[in-house]
């Protein structure tokens, strides 16, 4: 693996830690800003609000934009965004400064997908994109845990000072590390309109949305079941996020190797395995060893999800796959937003803090209908790694998105171009 992926990594890293050390946050920034933290809730949504419209319209007004200048303007963005939250003198100041944070996440995500996919073979193409996500997994268990402690102690502007000196890091790391690569002829922003309107891709989307729900309607509320269901003192909750942090690593880890072998049936597998962890989870809940083990496992199911639908509708995008890419994370943050709501739900109905994961699984569930639904639609000869003309050399023999192998095939000349340095 190219170490461009490291620069992509430690990028994601810094997204990671501020879309999510908010929620630890929330009361340090509604104590000091003289609101409620209900009220302070309202950053969570505004960085929210900011990928899902940020993926698509910063993807399109990019889309001419050479692929390493993009992934620069927008780390700057991010960067810009996360010192404006530091800076923000009133709650409605860092309601702006959440929302200017919250608007590359997408794009960025959606841009650095294909370059990572661009950087290596076509039969690792998985493999270097969950590379990159490793750092918004990595961030989950060390970024976020420390970034948390750090407002604690020096006060929340500190922790937002700390996420933007990464984005100068990671914008440094970029700068040195990822190599030029050129603009397609064929790229511009209606065609990447028309292929986001594919059929595949819309129920890939629609997948990312129902799927990724369940995740978050159990993680929205885990530090309170932490304390309420599983009967740990408030000091563990710390713990409890980090190990669902390592689960998510796992997950990530084994999604690459097993989305390239065969991506529908480890789309299809891990959506399973989700619903099964989240029908479970209220069961195990009150053994406090078996709790543990299920938040590990609910890490790994859920994030497990999460390539196989990048280089889902990656593929079916064709040769216009970053607005589908971008839009992906979209999809994701609508179910972050989704799922958080419907288990709150469930809660206020007085159905106790277990029972998001009831509602969760019943996500799932959805989720994995629509993504055999879309299988059963789409029976073509499609090969998993088939995503960006110029990735790499002759491929080995490979599973196609069913899991069916393929003899091995001779790249064509024009294929086997490598993005050159910068």
């Amino acid at each position: 693996m190219p170490l461009a992926l490291l620069a992509l990594a430690v990028s994601a890293f810094g997204i990671g830690t501020t879309e999510f050390v908010m929620m630890g946050l929330l009361p340090n920034v509604a104590d000091d800003l003289g609101t409620s933290v209900p009220t302070a809730g309202y950053l969570v949504s505004a960085y929210a609000i900011g990928v899902v419209l940020g993926a698509p319209l910063l993807t399109g007004l990019g889309s001419r934009i050479p692929r390493k200048r993009m992934l620069l303007l927008l780390m700057a963005v991010f960067t810009v965004g996360n010192l404006a939250s530091a800076l923000a003198p009133d709650f409605g100041w860092l309601l702006a400064g959440r929302f200017l944070a919250g608007l590359p996440h997408g794009a960025f995500f959606g841009v650095g997908a294909v370059v990572a996919a661009r950087l290596v073979a076509e039969n690792r193409q998985a493999r270097a994109v969950a590379t990159m996500f490793l750092g918004l997994t990595v961030a989950n268990i060390i970024g976020v845990p420390a970034a948390t402690l750090l407002g604690q102690h020096l006060g929340w502007r500190a922790t937002f000072l700390v996420v933007a000196a990464i984005g100068l890091g990671a914008m440094a790391a970029l700068a040195r590390l990822v190599p030029r690569i050129p603009l397609e002829a064929h790229q511009d922003v209606r065609r990447e309109l028309r292929a986001l309107g594919d059929r595949q891709v819309l129920l890939g989307l629609l997948t990312a949305v129902f799927g990724f729900a369940g995740v978050f309607a159990v993680y929205s509320y885990l530090s309170a079941m932490t304390t309420k269901a599983m009967g740990f003192g408030e000091s563990s909750v710390t713990l409890v996020l980090a190990l669902f942090g390592i689960g998510m690593t796992a997950g990530a880890l084994a999604a690459g190797p097993l989305t390239d072998r065969a991506l529908r049936p480890t789309l299809y597998g891990s959506l399973g395995a989700l619903a099964v962890v989240l029908a479970a989870f209220p069961l195990t809940v009150h053994v406090q060893w078996a709790a543990l083990v299920m938040v590990v496992l609910l890490g790994a199911v859920g994030f497990m999800t999460t390539t196989p639908l990048q280089m889902l509708v990656m593929n079916k995008a064709k040769d216009a796959p970053t607005l589908a890419s971008a839009s992906n994370h979209s999809a994701f943050n609508l179910a972050n937003a989704g799922g958080a709501w419907l288990g709150g739900v469930a809660i206020a109905a007085g159905w106790g803090w277990t029972s998001p994961a009831l509602v969760g699984a019943v996500l799932a569930v959805i989720g994995l209908a629509t993504a055999v639904t879309a299988g059963f639609l789409d029976r073509g000869p499609t090969k998993a790694s088939r995503v960006v003309a110029g990735a790499g050399p002759a491929r080995p023999a490979q599973a196609d998105e069913d899991g069916h192998r393929t003899p091995p095939v001779a790249a064509h000349p024009a294929t086997t171009t490598r993005a050159t340095g910068s």
